[in-house]
């Protein structure tokens, strides 16, 4: 399993960035590759989203649940399906408002099977290149959070880990 943390630091209280990110199909306005958002429940445990990405030749939706929420602390969720991946948004407050992390665990291999990829091309290439599209993915969906959060564009320090 692969891990990708993604986290920066906002000047608002847990309890105003938990409702932002709480409003889960607003993401597709932060994603160059997240396509669309379609939920289905009140954004508790149990809701699900589908989420159509696109990217080079590949599109693909996949079904996310919500698997747990402590308000305003965290909001965890999973792929439905074949894809082995989960993740959640952890808010913790600081002096300053909150720190605010992304945090995504995939297994890459069980893309195997999910994909239709085009003739000659070998997931192996495919996950080289995802990779580092998660990182940056995350950098940028941290970025406009933020920005959206506090009303104008700053720098945004990021702390990227991934293992």
């Amino acid at each position: 399993m692969n891990t990708v943390e993604v986290s920066t630091d906002v000047r608002v209280p847990p309890a105003e960035a938990y409702a932002f990110l709480a409003d889960f199909p607003g993401y597709a306005n932060y994603s160059a590759y997240l396509q669309s958002v379609h939920q289905r429940g009140d954004g508790g445990p149990g809701t699900t989203y589908e989420l159509t990405f696109a990217w080079w030749k590949l599109a693909h939706t996949i079904t996310s649940r919500v698997t747990d929420t402590d308000p305003p602390n965290r909001i965890a969720w999973e792929v439905v399906g074949s894809l082995n991946a989960h993740g959640r948004w952890e808010v913790e407050e600081t002096p300053e408002g909150s720190r605010v992390s992304l945090v995504v665990t995939y297994d890459a291999g069980s893309a195997r099977g999910v994909l239709n990829l085009p003739p000659l091309v070998s997931l192996d290439w495919v996950v080289e290149r995802v990779v580092d599209l998660v990182v940056e993915e995350g950098e940028r969906v941290v970025e406009r959070v933020v920005a959206d959060l506090e009303g104008e564009r700053r720098s945004v320090d990021l702390a990227v880990e991934t293992r």
